[in-house]
């Protein structure tokens, strides 16, 4: 089982991206699906999260009205569309799957915003 993002790379200031999460090994329709990013710090910063029980939306303050999170349940697969962005959004950019009892993650994908 596991999650492979793709997507990443190198953009402008103002430019956009896509990042994919695709699941393998098993179907995670049930799991709350998020998007988080590491940058030079130690601790990996929430972005954005799509619940499975009703398909609710949740952003971090610095992306709202720039990312959108949604999933394609055929694909089993969740995106994050990056609009607008900025240099501070530069990071590693990771998927996690989650339900009360497991948990996985992606190995990341490079998002590098210049100026």
């Amino acid at each position: 089982v596991r999650l492979v993002e793709s997507g990443g790379g190198l953009v402008q200031a103002g430019g956009s991206l896509r990042l994919s999460c695709v699941g393998y090994g098993r179907s995670f329709d049930t799991y709350d699906m998020t998007w988080s990013r590491l940058d030079s710090g130690t601790e990996k910063e929430f972005v954005a999260t799509i619940r499975a029980a009703d398909g609710a939306m949740f952003y971090a303050d610095s992306v709202k009205g720039r990312f959108t999170i949604f999933r394609d349940y055929t694909k089993n697969t969740v995106y994050l569309q990056m609009n607008n962005l900025k240099p501070e959004d530069t990071a590693t950019y990771y998927c996690l799957a989650e339900t009360v009892e497991f948990r996985f993650e992606g190995q990341g994908t490079q998002v590098t915003v210049s100026s």
